[in-house]
C-alpha cells in the first residue's frame, strides 16, 4: 500500500495513530472553536475565511506528515493582488503558528522569482543533504501573475515535484475584472503549462481540496492548480477543522515507470532531458494526476445516480457547482424532485484534466448535458471531446455556453450563459427549467420561473442614484502626485495610479500591465507629435518590475518622466511593506546607475532627506514646487525621474493608531464666515474629507475630523478660510458615556428565524467598518452552532468605494449544504442594512430587495462621493434616493441618520455602522443574540468598549429614538434656522452690512429690496425674485476684502466655533496670500504663505479700516480685483433698479434669472476672476434679453 505522500509503505510500519485517522474518514465534534484558536485547534468547527483557510492548510499539511512518520517543512511565497490581496498580511499574522508547524512565509519581489523560489524548495535532495525529508510548498499570485509566471510553472511543473515536498499553485482569478485591469481566468495558462486545476467551491473545500493538491502533487510528480474565485477566497464560514477529516487515497491501479515521476537529477544534455522530460509528463504525470482524481472521486454524482435513468445531466464546477444548487432550489427541485423529473448533478472538483471514467458513468442514458461554468469552456470542451466517438443513439447531446446551435453557426450574442462577466443564479434556474420543459411539464416549476422573472424585473429598472466609485483616500500623495501641469500628458500606473484615468481623465490616459509602465512610450514616441509625457510609477511595482521599463525607455532615448512614489507601502492591496529594501537613496542611486540623467526628488519633509547619501545629480524641492519641477523636466531631452516621497495616507492611519508613527498633533479649521464656497480646496487637494456645509449664506465647506489625515493640502486652496490649528485636543462628545444607566434593560426583540436560510445585506463605504460588522455576524452565528457564510465584495472600496457583504445564516449546522451560494440571489435579502444610503440605493443592493420580504434599515447620512472634490455645486439626492429604496421594499423601511447620532454620541464618526447593527437588531431583523454579538465583538478584540457602547446605543435608538436624539443634542445646543421670510432675510443682512460698512451703506440694501419687494407685489408674484435680490445684492455688497476677511476672524464668532471643535490651548496659523507681499507661481497667481498666530492683533486693527475701502486710502482697493468687485456691485445694482420700472409678468423669469446670477460668483483671486467673465457675458445677454 501507500501513505497519504505516495510514497509505497508496508502497512505495518504505519503509526497505529495515523492508521487509525486515515481508514476511516474521520468526523470532528461540532463544538465552536472561539477565532483565536482558528491556528490552533485541530478538532471541532472554526470560523474562517478562504484566506485564512490557505494559511491554515500548511499547517495541517505538516500535521499529517508528522503521523506520518515524515519530518518535513512548508513554504510559503507569492506575490499578492486581489482576491488574494490580504493574504500575505494574513501569513505574517500568523507567522508564530506558521514557525510552530516549520513553514517559512517568504513574500517574494514578483510571482514569477517566487515561483522559481518554489521549483527550488523541490531540489533540494538534488544540490546536497536536505535539513528535512521533503518541503511542500504553496505559491499564490493574482491571475495577471499566473500569467507572467508561465514560463516558471511550465519548467517547474515539467520538472516535477519532490515524492515528500509538493507544490500547490493558488491562482486569485477576478472573472469580473472587480479589482482588475482585465477578466482574467488562469486556467488556460495553468493548462498550457500541463498544470491540473483544482476549484474549490467554499471554505471547507479550501482545506479538503488543498490536502488532496498536496497529495496529488507528490504522487504524480505535477504542481497543482488551486483556482481561488473572489466568492470563495474572500468569504468565511464555519468549517470543520480536523486535519484528517479527509482520506487521502493512492491509486493502486496505475503503473508508475523506472525511475518514478519525481523530479531527478538531469540525464543527458539539456535537450535531451527537455524531451524526456515532456515525455514523462504527456505519458505518465498526468495520468497520474487522472489516476488520483478518480481514486479520491474528486469528481462524483451528487444528485441522482447513473443506475437511475435520467434525461438531464448538469455538470458544474467551483462556484457554479454551488449556482447550480442554488437555482435548483430556488426552482422547487428536491433531490427526490430531480429523480422524479430525471435530473442528474455531477460535481467538478477538477476541471482540468476531466477524469474521463467518472464522466461517462455520469453520461450513460442522458439525452442532454448542461455544462455550467463560469468564463471560458474547460470543462465542456473536454466533454464534448470525451464523448465525441459515442454511438449517435447513446451520445447525449452537450450543451453549455450555446444551445445546441452550437458556438460558431450563431451570432456571438446568443448566448445561454455568457462568458462575458458573470451570471446570476437566476440566469442558471431559467436554463434549467428551459432544458426541463423540453421533456418534463411542471406547472410548478413554471410558477417559480415566473416568481424568478419577476425578481429579475428589477434588473432592468432603472437606478437613479449616483456610483459610489473608488477614489483617492484623504490626504493620498496620488491627489498630488498624478496631477500634470496644463497642457501635459501622463499615463497610468497599474494599482492605485490607474484610478487617476477617472480622476484626472483630462490628463491622465492609458495604462498598461504591472511592469509595463512607460514601455508603451517607446514605442508611440516616434509616430507622436506629442513631444513628452509622464509616466506614473509606484514604489511596488518599481521593485516587483517596473524599473525594467526605466531601463528600456533610457536605452530608446525617448523623452519621458516618471514619476516614481514612494510611499513606503504597497497601498492598494492593504498597506503591505514592499518584499524588499526599497529606499528614495536606493530608488535614486540605481536610476543614476541606470544612465537617468535628471532626477528630482520632492519630499513631503525634505528635511528627512538631507545627508542621506543621495546622488549629486538629484536636486531636492518640497512637495509644493511639484507643479514647476514637472514643468521644468517635461523640456528635458530624454528620460527624467521625480521621485515623489510621501507615506500611504491609509498607512499613516493605520501606523498611527499603532503609535509606529508619530500622530502631528494640528488640523484644519474652515472659517465658514470666510469661506466662499468655491471649491478650489477641493480642486486643489482632491480630498474627500472636505465637506459640504449648507448655510444661509449658501454651500461653504468643513472638514470631517474623523476621516482627515491631516496632509493640510486643502490650505492650498485660494481663500483666507483656513487655519491650521495646533495643540489641544478635539472636542470628544461626552453624551454617549452619561445617562447609560437610566434606561435599565432593554426588551429583547423577538429573533427571526433562520430555519431557512436568512439572508442579510450590508452596503457601505470602504474603511469604516463594514466588514467588521459582517465578521461579527458571522461569528456570532458561529458561536450559537449555526451555520453561516460571509461575502466581502470590496475590490477598490478601501478607496472610499462602495462595499457590500453578503451575509446567510442557518439555524441547522448539520444541513449545511442547504447554504450554497455565497452572494445573495435577486430579491432573496431579508435586511439590507444601509450603512451608506447611496451603496443601499446602488443596482446591486435593489436587486436583492422585494416587496414582502426584505427590510431596509438605512442611514441617510448625505456623505458626498469623491465627484464632490472636483464639482463644487455636486447635489446629494436624498430625498430621491429614500423614494427609491422605500418603493423598492414597499415601505418596510427605516431611516435614521446613524453618523450624526452616533457621532454626537460617541465623539466619532467610525461608530455609525455598529450602531447601526444595534439598531438593525432591536428592531428583530438579526438572527443571532445580542450575547453572541457582544462576545463576537470581544472575540475580534478591537475598541471593545467603544464597539459594544456604540452596539447598545443603536439599540435604544431604535427602541426610543426621541430619546435618543435628545441625549445626543441636548437642548442646550440651539441650532440655528436659516431664515426663512423675505424681511428676516432682509434685516439679518441689513444688519451684517452695517457691521461690513455703516449705516447709510446697510440702508442702500434695504432700499432697494423694499422698490423689489413693491415691484413684485404688484405682479401678484410670490417673494423669488425679492429673496434672490435679498441674498445675491448682500453677496455682491459684502464682498470680501482684507478689511471684511479681517473682521470676521475677529468678530467672536470664529473664536466661537473654534471653541466648539476644540478643547485645551492652542495655537493658530493662517494660510494667506496678501497681494502685497506674496509671490506669484508659474501660473502667475499669488502664492500662499502660513502665518503665525501674531495674525490675530493685525486682523483686529485691520478690521478698524474698513472705513477706507473704497477710497484713495484704501491701499488695497486699487487692485484689479478689489476694482473688479465694486463695478459687479453697482452694475448689479443699477441693472435692477433700471429694470424694476420695467417689471412684468413676461420678462419676471429674466429678471429672476439676472438676480440669481451672482450665485456663480466665488473664491478669490484668480478664482473669482475666472468667473468673471462668463458672467459678465451672461449678464449682458439677459439685459439684452429683459430690454427687448
Amino acid at each position: 500500500m501507500n501513505d497519504l505522500t505516495g510514497t509505497p509503505v508496508d502497512s505495518l510500519t504505519l503509526n497505529k495513530k495515523y492508521q487509525n485517522h486515515m481508514t476511516e474518514p474521520q468526523t470532528s465534534p461540532t463544538f465552536a472553536n472561539p477565532p483565536a484558536d482558528k491556528y490552533t485547534a485541530t478538532t471541532g468547527r472554526a470560523f474562517i475565511s478562504g484566506i485564512q483557510a490557505l494559511v491554515r492548510l500548511p499547517m495541517m499539511q505538516k500535521l499529517r506528515d508528522e503521523h506520518a512518520g515524515l519530518d518535513t517543512a512548508g513554504y510559503v511565497t507569492g506575490y499578492r493582488g486581489s482576491p488574494l490581496g490580504g493574504l500575505d498580511d494574513e501569513l505574517w499574522r500568523a507567522k508564530k503558528s506558521l514557525a510552530a508547524s516549520n513553514v517559512t512565509f517568504m513574500p517574494a519581489v514578483n510571482e514569477d522569482l517566487a515561483a522559481t523560489a518554489v521549483w527550488g524548495t523541490q531540489q533540494v535532495d538534488l544540490v546536497g543533504p536536505a535539513k528535512y525529508d521533503g518541503v511542500f510548498a504553496m505559491w499564490y499570485g493574482k491571475g495577471p501573475g499566473v500569467d507572467r509566471s508561465a514560463d516558471a510553472l511550465k519548467h517547474l511543473n515539467y520538472a516535477g515535484t519532490a515524492k515528500h515536498g509538493g507544490v500547490l499553485l493558488v491562482a486569485g482569478d477576478d472573472h469580473v475584472a472587480h479589482s482588475s485591469s482585465l477578466p482574467h481566468q488562469s486556467d488556460h495558462v495553468l493548462i498550457a503549462s500541463m498544470i491540473p486545476i483544482l476549484y474549490p467551491c467554499n471554505v471547507q473545500e479550501y482545506l479538503d481540496l488543498g490536502l488532496h493538491a498536496w497529495a496529488m502533487s507528490r504522487y504524480s510528480g505535477c504542481a497543482i492548480g488551486f483556482k481561488a474565485l473572489a466568492d470563495t477566497v474572500e468569504s468565511s464560514a464555519s468549517v470543520d477543522i480536523n486535519p484528517f477529516r479527509i482520506d487521502t487515497k493512492i491509486p493502486t491501479d496505475f503503473h508508475i515507470p523506472e525511475g518514478g515521476l519525481n523530479i531527478r537529477m538531469p540525464d543527458g544534455g539539456v535537450s535531451s532531458h527537455a524531451r524526456a522530460q515532456e515525455a514523462l509528463m504527456q505519458d505518465y504525470k498526468i495520468y497520474a494526476a487522472l489516476a488520483y482524481a478518480r481514486t479520491n472521486k474528486l469528481n462524483r454524482i451528487t444528485i441522482g445516480d447513473s443506475a437511475i435513468p435520467a434525461k438531464l445531466g448538469i455538470v458544474a464546477s467551483g462556484k457554479s457547482y454551488l449556482d447550480v444548487l442554488e437555482a435548483l432550489e430556488q426552482l422547487g427541485i428536491t433531490t427526490q424532485a430531480a429523480a422524479d423529473i430525471g435530473v442528474r448533478v455531477f460535481k467538478v472538483a477538477m476541471p482540468w484534466p476531466l477524469e474521463p471514467e467518472g464522466i461517462r458513468d455520469f453520461a450513460q442514458g442522458l439525452d442532454e448535458i448542461l455544462v455550467v461554468e463560469e468564463k471560458r469552456q474547460i470543462v465542456e470542451y473536454q466533454l464534448k471531446e470525451q464523448l465525441y466517438n459515442w454511438r449517435d443513439d447513446v451520445r447525449p447531446r452537450v450543451i453549455g455556453k450555446f444551445s445546441e446551435k452550437g458556438e460558431w453557426s450563431t451570432q456571438r450574442g446568443d448566448w445561454l450563459l455568457s462568458s462575458k462577466g458573470d451570471f446570476s443564479v437566476a440566469q442558471v434556474a431559467k436554463v434549467i427549467a428551459a432544458r426541463i420543459e423540453r421533456f418534463y411539464a411542471s406547472d410548478a416549476i413554471k410558477e417559480r420561473v415566473a416568481i424568478i422573472d419577476a425578481k429579475e424585473a428589477v434588473l432592468t429598472q432603472t437606478v437613479p442614484t449616483p456610483q459610489r466609485p473608488p477614489y483617492y483616500c484623504s490626504g493620498c500623495p496620488h491627489n498630488t502626485s498624478t496631477k500634470v501641469p496644463e497642457g501635459s500628458l501622463a499615463l497610468a500606473g497599474i494599482g492605485c495610479h490607474a484610478m487617476a484615468t477617472a480622476i484626472y481623465p483630462e490628463s491622465n490616459r492609458l495604462m498598461t500591465h504591472m511592469g509595463g509602465e512607460g514601455a508603451t512610450w517607446v514605442g508611440q514616441a516616434a509616430f507622436s507629435k506629442v513631444p513628452h509625457v509622464f509616466q506614473n510609477l509606484g514604489d511596488g511595482t518599481y521593485f516587483h518590475s517596473g524599473y525594467l521599463a526605466i531601463r528600456a525607455a533610457v536605452a530608446a532615448k525617448v523623452n519621458i518622466t516618471y514619476k516614481i512614489l514612494y510611499n513606503d507601502a504597497v497601498a492598494m492591496t492593504g498597506g503591505q511593506p514592499v518584499d524588499g529594501t526599497v529606499t528614495v537613496q536606493s530608488i535614486a542611486a540605481q536610476m543614476a546607475a541606470e544612465g537617468v540623467q535628471r532626477i528630482a526628488l520632492v519630499s513631503e519633509d525634505i528635511s528627512r532627506h538631507i545627508d542621506t547619501g543621495l546622488p549629486s545629480a538629484v536636486s531636492m524641492h518640497d512637495r509644493a514646487d511639484m507643479d514647476a519641477v514637472q514643468r521644468e523636466l517635461r523640456e528635458f531631452t530624454g528620460v527624467s525621474v521625480i521621485i515623489y516621497d510621501q507615506t500611504c495616507a491609509a498607512e499613516k492611519r493605520r501606523r498611527r493608531k499603532k503609535g509606529l508613527m508619530e500622530d502631528p498633533n494640528r488640523r484644519m479649521f474652515i472659517n465658514a464666515a470666510v469661506c466662499e464656497g468655491c471649491g478650489d480646496c477641493g480642486v486643489q487637494s482632491n480630498c474627500v474629507s472636505i465637506m459640504p456645509l449648507e448655510t444661509e449664506f449658501g454651500r461653504k465647506r468643513t472638514i470631517d475630523q474623523s476621516s482627515c489625515n491631516k496632509d493640510q493640502t486643502c490650505a492650498n486652496g485660494f481663500c483666507p478660510s483656513f487655519v491650521t490649528v495646533i495643540g489641544g485636543s478635539l472636542k470628544k462628545s461626552k453624551a454617549g458615556k452619561t445617562a447609560i444607566d437610566e434606561w435599565g434593560d432593554l426588551p429583547e426583540p423577538q429573533i427571526p428565524t433562520s430555519v431557512k436560510p436568512y439572508n442579510i445585506m450590508i452596503n457601505g463605504i470602504g474603511g469604516t467598518g463594514v466588514i467588521a460588522v459582517g465578521s461579527w455576524l458571522g461569528i456570532a452565528a458561529h458561536l450559537e452552532g449555526k451555520s453561516v457564510s460571509t461575502l466581502d465584495m470590496t475590490g477598490m472600496a478601501q478607496k472610499n468605494g462602495a462595499v457590500t457583504s453578503h451575509i446567510r445564516i442557518f439555524d441547522n449546522a448539520a444541513q449545511e449544504h442547504e447554504l450554497h451560494a455565497q452572494r445573495i440571489s435577486t430579491g432573496e435579502a431579508d435586511l439590507v442594512l444601509g450603512c451608506d444610503i447611496l451603496t443601499a440605493a446602488a443596482h446591486d443592493a435593489i436587486a436583492k430587495m422585494r416587496i414582502g420580504r426584505t427590510h431596509a434599515i438605512i442611514n441617510t447620512h448625505q456623505q458626498p462621493t469623491g465627484a464632490f472634490a472636483q464639482n463644487a455645486d455636486w447635489q446629494f439626492p436624498l430625498e430621491s434616493t429614500k423614494n427609491f429604496i422605500d418603493a423598492s421594499v414597499g415601505g418596510a423601511v427605516d431611516f435614521v441618520d446613524g453618523t450624526r447620532i452616533a457621532t454626537a454620541l460617541m465623539g466619532d464618526a467610525i461608530a455609525t455602522n455598529v450602531f447601526m447593527l444595534g439598531y438593525a437588531y432591536q428592531k428583530g431583523l438579526i438572527p443571532v443574540s445580542a450575547t453572541s454579538l457582544v462576545k463576537a465583538i470581544e472575540a475580534i478584540g478591537v475598541a471593545v468598549a467603544s464597539n459594544v457602547a456604540s452596539f447598545n446605543w443603536g439599540r435604544r435608538a431604535a427602541h426610543d429614538l426621541p430619546r435618543v436624539e435628545s441625549i445626543a443634542f441636548p437642548a442646550k445646543t440651539i441650532q440655528i434656522q436659516m431664515p426663512q421670510s423675505l424681511d428676516a432675510m432682509v434685516k439679518k443682512r441689513s444688519a451684517i452690512l452695517t457691521d461690513y460698512q455703516n449705516a447709510a451703506y446697510a440702508a442702500r440694501y434695504s432700499t432697494l429690496l423694499a422698490q423689489v419687494k413693491t415691484a413684485e407685489q404688484a405682479l401678484g408674484h410670490s417673494e423669488q425674485l425679492s429673496k434672490a435680490v435679498a441674498q445675491n445684492a448682500f453677496k455682491l455688497m459684502a464682498y470680501k476684502d482684507e478689511y471684511e476677511v479681517a473682521r470676521l476672524y475677529t468678530n467672536g464668532e470664529f473664536e466661537a466655533a473654534l471653541r466648539t471643535q476644540f478643547e485645551g490651548d492652542v495655537t493658530l496659523k493662517f494660510h494667506l496670500a496678501p497681494p502685497l507681499f506674496s509671490r506669484k507661481d508659474a501660473n502667475g497667481h499669488l502664492r500662499k504663505s502660513t502665518y503665525g498666530a501674531w495674525m490675530m492683533p493685525v486682523f483686529k486693527q485691520l478690521a478698524k479700516f474698513k472705513f477706507l475701502r473704497g477710497s484713495a486710502m484704501d491701499i488695497f482697493g486699487h487692485s484689479t480685483e478689489r476694482r473688479a468687485e465694486r463695478q459687479l456691485r453697482d452694475d448689479y445694482l443699477n441693472n435692477l433698479s433700471q429694470s424694476l420700472p420695467h417689471l412684468n409678468a413676461e420678462n419676471h423669469a429674466t429678471l429672476l434669472e439676472l438676480a440669481r446670477l451672482p450665485e456663480q460668483l466665488r473664491g478669490y483671486g484668480h478664482i473669482k476672476e475666472a468667473g468673471i467673465e462668463h458672467y459678465q457675458q451672461r449678464c449682458d445677454k439677459l439685459m439684452r434679453t429683459f430690454k427687448s
